[in-house]
């Protein structure tokens, strides 16, 4: 039996690039704008879609604590009360989409299903009774809460930098969180930002344990 060593890297390779999970800005730039422009290009042919037709897709959103309404929370962040609640969703949508996207589509796939169902399951426990919550809104709060603390879970001095950036720019959302405005679900915000945190941490604590098993890993052993 016979046991290869772990390979010692040459100079030329001590520079490691930025971890995937640390990095800042997507690595396939146009592929990600791509993802980001045809998720919002499907909220705007559903909402066209809902009003050519008699079809009250409205009727689809969330209904708190209802069996009937359940179904909802696969549905609501589709939907729109009107063009005016999806343009003002539009440019949230598109940028954090994008930028969430840092750590590849796949993990931005994890980070938006974890948004997706913790608001979900957030707004169906606590909104109101007999009220039907629909909007992207509760996304656009989780994607940028998740861009807002992944440099803490992280440890990036870069991503701690666009959350500032991000911070300045959109810090007035976060008021969104708190009851007050009327018909605004403060709930789809709120249980939309913890879904965001959520992911940020699971993701983090997904590379750490991952880079753990690669160095404590050894090479190929042979019989």
């Amino acid at each position: 039996m016979s046991m290869q060593p772990v390979p010692t890297p040459g100079a030329g390779e001590a520079k490691q690039a930025r971890p995937p999970v640390k990095r800042i800005l997507p690595p396939k730039p146009l592929a990600a704008g791509i993802v980001a422009a045809a998720f919002t290009v499907v909220l705007y042919v559903i909402e066209l879609i809902d009003v050519i037709l008699p079809a009250s897709l409205d009727d689809g959103g969330i209904v708190a604590r209802s069996l009937g309404g359940l179904d909802g929370i696969a549905w609501a962040p589709l939907l729109h009360d009107g063009w005016g609640h999806l343009l003002a969703n539009t440019v949230p949508v598109l940028v954090f989409a994008f930028l969430a996207m840092a750590g590849g589509i796949g993990q931005w796939v994890m980070v938006t299903a974890t948004i997706w169902l913790v608001g979900g399951v957030g707004v169906w426990l606590t909104a109101p009774p007999g009220v039907i919550t629909v909007g992207a809104s509760g996304l656009a709060f989780g994607w940028l809460a998740f861009l807002l603390v992944r440099g803490v879970f992280n440890r990036s001095v870069a991503q701690l930098a666009v959350a500032a950036v991000l911070l300045a720019i959109w810090g007035g959302m976060l008021w969104g969180v708190l009851p007050g405005q009327a018909g605004i679900s403060w709930q789809g915000h709120l249980f939309g930002a913890l879904g965001g945190v959520l992911a940020a941490w699971l993701g983090a604590k997904a590379d750490r344990a991952a880079s753990r098993k690669t160095a404590g890993g050894v090479g190929p052993a042979a019989g």
